[in-house]
């Protein structure tokens, strides 16, 4: 019996973290990046905000893909009540990390997954409770230079040097934290019958 081609596989985002993890499963897949406003919609929890983009994501590089499936992720960092964004600049990581040593941060890794043959989604949210250590801004201004992790919610990269400012992380999968949970992605991915390692073993085409 012959196998079944799989689907196109296309990560919509244009995260360079996010295209390094999913080159980890060895799929043959290309970027697709969405335009879509990012803004949190007034009284929506991280939780909606997060789930919300990544499908919005998703579907919004469906359109101009029918017969494959979307991968739409979004992570939304949240601390003492509030979201925090990524910081743009030194100055902003620095406000970042000073209010958050010794405090508790909980990031939310939402993902969807979404099959344009059928129009059917599947969506998560992952989410991680990352405790800062605390410590004094010589270490955290030193941090930065050496790293400048200013496209990160956060202000910290857990999977490089940031590690050293995080006391303990407590979740379900390492790899949401860097923004693409793979323990459900290739969960989600079998669902639609893209099965691993899959014939592709180079990774992005694009």
């Amino acid at each position: 019996m012959t196998a079944q081609p799989l689907p196109p596989l296309i990560l919509a985002s244009g995260s360079r973290y996010r295209r390094e993890l999913l080159e980890r499963l060895r799929l043959p897949f290309s970027v697709d990046v969405p335009d879509i406003d990012e803004t949190p919609v007034p009284g929506e929890t991280p939780h909606e905000t997060s789930l919300r983009l990544s499908r919005e994501k998703a579907q919004a590089v469906a359109i101009r893909h029918p017969g494959a499936v979307i991968i739409g992720s979004d992570q939304v960092a949240t601390f003492e009540g509030r979201q925090i964004g990524k910081p743009g600049n030194f100055e902003n990581a620095m406000t970042q990390l000073r209010d958050m040593r010794g405090k508790v941060v909980e990031f939310h890794s939402a993902l969807c997954v979404h099959d344009a043959r059928t129009g059917q989604s599947q969506a998560t949210d992952v989410v991680t409770r990352v405790k800062f250590r605390d410590l004094p801004d010589d270490v955290l201004a030193a941090y930065l230079h050496a790293e400048t992790p200013y496209d990160c919610a956060g202000s910290a990269k857990s999977e490089g040097l940031g590690i050293m400012l995080l006391e303990t992380i407590e979740n379900d999968d390492p790899t949401a934290l860097i923004g693409l949970p793979l323990i459900a992605l290739t969960t989600m991915l079998m669902q639609v019958g893209i099965t691993l390692p899959g014939p592709g073993l180079n990774g992005a085409t694009v």
